[in-house]
């Protein structure tokens, strides 16, 4: 494990949680612009949730999230961590754009295409998390889990409206 001063791995910490958290943000201005309106409008499945569960939800995931992230750039050297990092920095992109093609774009099957890659990335990522820290793969746990829900819950929308 790299020498690291306290101050810095503070830091690090802070920002990685603030990257996950300001992606959250940019997300829900995403949704703000459509969930009261065109999302209000849709059919959705019986085991679909009240809206207010998603912002805490997602609050908490993004915190663990960065919680991983920091696990991960604090365990191993910088060619260890490189590949990781990365492709938590590309399943975030992934879950932004999620919510850009759904909510923004209001693309319901390309949503359900971005969705399953995202699924996938975060498969990966953890998997690659694991080789340097097996707590922050676990960390990103409930975020699969959390984006597998949304993956079919997205695809009930998709099947339930077909014209949209």
């Amino acid at each position: 494990m790299p020498v690291r001063s306290r101050i810095a791995d503070i830091l690090v910490l802070v920002l990685l949680v603030a990257l996950c958290l300001g992606i959250g943000v940019l997300g829900a201005m995403v949704v703000a612009t459509s969930i009261d309106t065109w999302y209000e409008g849709l059919t959705k499945p019986v085991f679909d949730l009240p809206n207010e569960v998603f912002g805490p939800v997602w609050s908490v995931l993004y915190i663990l999230m960065g919680v991983a992230a920091w696990r991960v750039w604090r365990s191993g050297d910088r060619d260890t961590v490189r590949g990781p990092l990365t492709l938590f920095a590309l399943q975030l992109a992934l879950n932004l754009g999620w919510i850009v093609v759904f909510f923004g774009l209001q693309k319901i099957g390309s949503a359900v295409a971005t969705v399953v890659v995202l699924d996938v990335a975060i498969l990966v990522t953890m998997l690659s998390f694991r080789t340097v820290d097996r707590l922050a793969a676990l960390l990103m746990a409930p975020y699969l889990v959390w984006v597998a829900f949304l993956t079919v819950l997205n695809v009930a929308i998709w099947r339930l409206n077909p014209t949209v």
